[in-house]
């Protein structure tokens, strides 16, 4: 049975767990115990009683819910916003201006994810409902929101994984909420002393080098601190930042050799996968290892977005 208390990051930092997949570890929503109760990313809807639980846990009631920032609004990350948003009378959804229209109107959103999904998208994601449009709030690159007396939250556009991603810096604990944009967190791994991220190349916006951009601006805030959309909190920053653009061209070389060859996205999830079972199991990480349930499931989606990536260039 796992444990479903909120994670403790810090004392007015947590992170609850949505198991999303059904799987543990796999995407959260952080909670801010500032003066405005906010939370970061919402997860799909069945994520939905998990953040219920969690509020209840430490103490909070949905009513005292003020902000639901989404990093993006792909559906394991904001799927559920429509949901919470009817159990929290008085949030407002704080989002990228790109991504407004779609939460009013999540129609697209819904069909970009069944092409992703097919019959697994109702058990993984339903319902998914609009969100009224004078409950949003938009902020754009550089703006601010004030969430208390000494915390006030700083918006950056950082695309890279999606063209609405904004990331969120935090100057109390000088940490970024980074969504997808630096990377996956592989914190399951951190329990045998490995530290492991990899680039997250979902279709239909990804861009290698917009997210190297949005990378190199992370790294001038010098911060303590990522919080991951997938999974967790680390404190190895560099490191994260290190591997993710040392990940990012072998997974483009991959699916360029993959498209040379005339073969599909089978062989390049096989190859994907192949690279990283040759990276961890020097470090002791078997192909047996449960991590890997998390990263086949990744590593199928990463390879969608580096052939819709790489079929845009040829095009272009």
């Amino acid at each position: 049975m796992h444990d479903h208390s909120p994670i403790e990051l810090g004392k007015r930092i947590h992170l609850i767990d949505g198991y999303d997949w059904g799987l543990p570890e796999r995407t959260g929503t952080y909670v801010i115990a500032e003066e405005q109760l906010t939370l970061v990313e919402t997860g799909p809807s069945p994520s939905v009683p998990y953040i219920r639980s969690g509020l209840k846990q430490l103490g909070f009631s949905l009513e005292q819910v003020k902000y639901v920032i989404l990093t993006h609004i792909h559906l394991d990350h904001a799927g559920g916003a429509g949901l919470l948003l009817q159990e929290c009378p008085n949030a407002t959804v704080v989002l990228h201006p790109k991504a407004a229209r779609h939460l009013v109107d999540p129609s697209r959103l819904i069909a970009g994810a069944r092409a992703v999904y097919g019959e697994q998208f109702d058990e993984l994601f339903d319902p998914i409902l609009p969100v009224p449009e004078e409950r949003l709030l938009i902020r754009a690159d550089g703006e601010k929101l004030t969430i208390g007396p000494d915390c006030t939250l700083e918006f950056l556009d950082s695309p890279g994984h999606a063209n609405h991603h904004f990331s969120i810096y935090d100057p109390v604990s000088n940490g970024m909420f980074t969504g997808d944009t630096a990377g996956v967190y592989y914190c399951t791994l951190k329990r045998e002393g490995i530290d492991f991220f990899l680039p997250s190349t979902s279709p239909n916006q990804f861009s290698p080098d917009a997210m190297l951009a949005s990378i190199a601006r992370f790294r001038e805030r010098k911060l303590d601190r990522l919080y991951f959309g997938h999974f967790g909190m680390s404190e190895q920053v560099e490191e994260a930042f290190r591997q993710v653009t040392e990940w990012l061209p072998i997974f483009v070389a991959e699916g360029e050799k993959v498209i040379a060859e005339g073969l599909g996205h089978d062989v390049l999830c096989d190859r994907l996968l192949a690279k990283v079972a040759e990276h961890l199991k020097p470090l002791g990480i078997g192909d047996g290892h449960a991590v890997f349930d998390i990263i086949k499931l990744d590593l199928s989606v990463c390879a969608m977005g580096i052939e819709d990536y790489l079929q845009k260039k040829s095009n272009a």
